[in-house]
């Protein structure tokens, strides 16, 4: 199946649609993230995953663990395929969210959505988990952080590709490996990208990194970040901002080992 999930941080359901039918087919799901369900609330996932959409509700949810299984349900009953929580809530945490999961989806007769746990945000240096009070690299943190979700029941987690290969290693096969951080290289980084909503910027991958408007610290490209042994990868501006999205999602899969 196509691993490639757009991200949909645009500012209105209308637009949220729009890419949705242009891209059906050309990519394996969509991502809803904060921007776009504050913005719609649940309805846009809803919306979504009647018309056979995969959608990834990304509010990573973190607080105490009766909050997020009450959250965690909520989601469920959306019809999300995946929702994540941050894996730094703690593995009691973690628990609350996997059993929330699967008694929802049995009391609904629906399939259980992936649960998967945040770990180090992809804008994160190692000077900034210092500014927090974390000793550990980035590095050594995400993947502490991936065998406690691992351990709490988590299907998986979110990183960004550069500690992809150390996850799966110490995680396994099977594990969930989702993506942010991508960043396509030449040619697609000639692509002109037009503002979509907050999150429209000029250029993307390296053209984007120069301009110093990109907000990701530890990118791969597509491919780089499939041969590492991610499972699904998220993708925004340079699909969702380039002139024709249809023909950047299909040139991105192209590139896919």
């Amino acid at each position: 199946m196509n691993p490639v999930l757009v991200a949909l941080d645009v500012e209105s359901a209308a637009k949220a649609i729009e890419l949705a039918d242009q891209l059906r087919g050309a990519v394996g799901g969509y991502k809803i993230g904060k921007q776009l369900f504050t913005a719609t609330g649940p309805a846009m996932v809803r919306e979504l995953t009647s018309r056979g959409d995969r959608v990834f509700l990304d509010l990573k949810f973190h607080d105490i663990p009766n909050t997020v299984a009450g959250a965690v349900q909520s989601a469920v009953a959306t019809g999300a395929w995946m929702v994540n929580v941050h894996a730094s809530g703690g593995t009691v945490m973690m628990k609350a969210a996997a059993e929330a999961a699967s008694r929802s989806a049995g009391a609904l007769g629906r399939p259980r959505p992936l649960v998967i746990g945040v770990t180090v945000l992809t804008s994160m240096t190692d000077a900034m988990l210092q500014e927090i009070g974390v000793a550990r690299t980035v590095m050594d943190q995400v993947v502490l952080l991936a065998q406690l979700a691992r351990a709490a029941g988590l299907d998986g987690v979110v990183a960004s590709p550069q500690e992809t290969r150390a996850i799966r290693e110490a995680c396994g096969p099977d594990f969930q490996i989702v993506t942010p951080g991508i960043r396509p290289l030449r040619p697609f980084d000639k692509l002109k990208v037009a503002p979509s909503g907050v999150e429209g910027r000029q250029g993307s991958g390296q053209a984007a990194d120069q301009q110093g408007t990109d907000d990701q610290a530890r990118t791969l490209t597509p491919a780089e970040a499939i041969s590492a042994g991610a499972t699904y990868l998220v993708i925004g501006r340079p699909i969702t901002g380039a002139p024709n999205p249809r023909e950047a999602a299909e040139r991105i899969a192209a590139t896919l080992p």
